[in-house]
């Protein structure tokens, strides 16, 4: 028999859990009390920053609002008294408190993390959401019935788990009475998803992510009441290639089941459907696109997870799962990379030229390495030692707060990303003048042989590299953490490596230069010839193109683009960051 284990009450200000509770115990108990409150009616729809702020708000510090139903109820075998408001479940030991509950105090869940209720059987095993099950006797004088509450549990690390609490009571009608009323409450969270269209790379990192969503996410998305269309992809762009064509009319979020090159293809698909509804031609690099309304959740089962790390601050594909359950939201923000006016690709972590491109190009050939090719390939690539020439031309980012050497990163509500959504509440034609204004805007040239140019619309944290290559970046802020890496020494490139995976300055380089920046462009010193605009503004640039001299060593190097884990063969590009044009089924890295 599982006993109960309870946490010492938290101080004020700190969110209150309870211990997990593996089983009911046969045992009488006195009559339970209710003393039921009429609903009040749905509250008015919040935004997304506004619905994360009332989830992570301890219940304590807010007015208490009036209960919904109070009763006595026991919990492994003692007595509470149990009260359901509009915002928190909370139960208070009564009379003397046993030895293995001294200390308790209040203990509460949030609404809002609520995963699941429903009625429970004599073992403790819950059966399906809205199917109620009468406990069986105890003896011919007494029947016994009982209902389970799942929650959220935070862990270290980041970690969620979906722990559970039992409570009982002899009146049948009172226990129904409390699973009617904790069901009405989560019907009235309006960000839940209840059908969604999940994809499933078979292929990706250690080819386990079919096993990761039967064994651990789909029971969860059953417990939580969440239908899914399941599709298993059997291709490249097999993912990207339905959104285009697919009704996506009766879902309420997209789930990626991979690592970062199956969310790319979800992404890639989701946004290009969303701007041929809209009417946007994506080959103008200029062009306002349209914000996606469905949300994409992250189930990571592939060989970085960057993204999901960057937004969730773990790769664990329970803590995704409930994220998704409870429907947190967060904007990001996108980039979009052109070649002249040729739409190429969307980045919403690393654009990296040079060290990151040339590593991606060798891993490719050995892919039947798995996960460790990377380590191989950056190996081999820092040993090489390639710096190539050209000139990065950007727009700063001067009216938006912040800093990339600032020494907080973006986290959980954060009010810098806030500032950024508000301000893309104003209206088309203040939006437009704004644009205009950017581009009377100085922009500004550097010029010389670089290892590594590197640019970072999160701050691409992965478990090798928890700060990420630009810590303070933004997840939603309309920002490119620009980073340019001059040649230097192999001793000095690698203590910038390794600063990536410490808590020093990675910056504080005199060869490492970092701007933040809305728009940016790089123009290599030696071009293909079929660029011949592009051979034109290196002439402006440098004076005299590489081609012209085929002496010179720069011209037998030309790196290419990794751009979220994918390959762009074009040096020339043009990069521009769309603010908050994709949603997440996260909330950010919570403090």
């Amino acid at each position: 028999m599982t006993e109960a284990r309870w946490m010492k009450e938290p101080r004020a200000g700190r969110r209150r859990t309870t211990g997990r509770i593996g089983g009911v115990r046969r045992c009488l108990f006195p009559d339970g009390g209710a003393e039921p409150v009429a609903p009040k009616s749905p509250p008015p729809a919040r935004d997304t920053f506004q619905h994360l702020s009332d989830c992570r708000s301890p219940a304590m510090e807010r007015p208490v609002p009036p209960p919904l139903l109070v009763s006595r109820l026991l919990v492994n075998e003692q007595s509470f008294e149990v009260t359901l408001t509009e915002t928190v479940l909370c139960w208070q030991p009564l009379g003397p408190r046993k030895a293995s509950t001294s200390g308790t105090g209040n203990l509460s869940v949030p609404v809002c993390d609520i995963v699941a209720v429903c009625e429970t059987e004599e073992d403790g095993i819950g059966k399906e959401s809205g199917r109620w099950q009468k406990m069986p006797s105890f003896s011919t004088e007494l029947t016994l019935h009982a209902f389970t509450v799942y929650h959220v549990q935070r862990s270290k690390e980041h970690h969620w788990e979906c722990n559970e609490v039992t409570f009982h009571c002899s009146d049948h009608l009172l226990c129904n009475q409390w699973v009617k009323a904790l069901k009405e409450q989560l019907d009235l969270q309006a960000m839940r998803p209840k059908h969604l269209i999940i994809f499933i790379n078979p292929f990706g990192g250690k080819r386990l992510g079919k096993q990761i969503y039967d064994d651990k996410v789909a029971p969860l998305f059953q417990l939580a009441c969440i239908t899914a269309d399941v599709i298993v992809t059997e291709r490249a762009n097999h993912a990207r290639d339905h959104l285009i064509e697919a009704d996506l009319e009766k879902y309420d979020g997209i789930v990626s089941v991979g690592g970062d090159g199956m969310f790319s293809e979800v992404m890639h698909g989701l946004i290009s459907r969303t701007q041929k509804n809209s009417g946007i031609d994506e080959n103008y690099p200029t062009a306002e696109l349209v914000p996606c309304d469905l949300r994409i959740g992250i189930i990571p089962a592939g060989s970085t997870d960057c993204i999901c790390y960057a937004t969730v601050g773990t790769n664990d594909p329970i803590t995704s799962a409930l994220h998704i359950i409870i429907g947190d939201s967060q904007p990001i923000d996108v980039s979009s990379v052109h070649h002249k006016h040729m739409f190429l690709k969307y980045s919403v972590s690393l654009l990296g030229y040079g060290f990151y491109g040339d590593t991606l190009i060798d891993s490719e050939k050995n892919r039947w390495m798995g996960p460790s090719r990377y380590n191989f390939s950056g190996f081999k690539t820092f040993l090489s030692h390639h710096c190539y020439e050209g000139a990065v031309s950007f727009l700063p980012a001067t009216e938006t707060p912040g800093s990339p050497r600032d020494p907080k990163p973006c986290t959980a509500g954060c009010h810098i990303c806030k500032y950024s959504g508000d301000q893309l509440k104003v209206s088309q034609k203040a939006r437009k003048l704004k644009c205009i204004d950017e581009e009377q805007q100085q922009w500004k040239v550097v010029k010389g042989k670089f290892l590594a140019i590197n640019s970072t619309n999160m701050s691409c944290a992965c478990p090798k590299s928890p700060k990420g290559l630009s810590p303070a970046a933004h997840l939603a802020d309309g920002t490119i953490d620009l980073i340019l890496v001059h040649k230097c020494s192999r001793l000095n490139f690698l203590r910038h490596l390794i600063r990536h995976t410490n808590n020093d300055d990675q910056f504080d380089h005199a060869f490492v230069e970092v701007h933040r920046v809305k728009e940016f462009k790089f123009t290599p010193k030696y071009c293909d010839e079929e660029d011949t605009d592009i051979q034109d503004v290196g002439k402006n640039l440098f004076g005299q193109i590489c081609r012209d001299h085929p002496s010179c060593s720069c011209a037998q190097h030309q790196s290419s683009w990794n751009c979220d884990g994918e390959i762009i063969k074009h040096a020339a590009i043009e990069v521009r960051v769309h603010c908050q044009l994709l949603k997440l089924f996260v909330r950010g890295i919570e403090k």
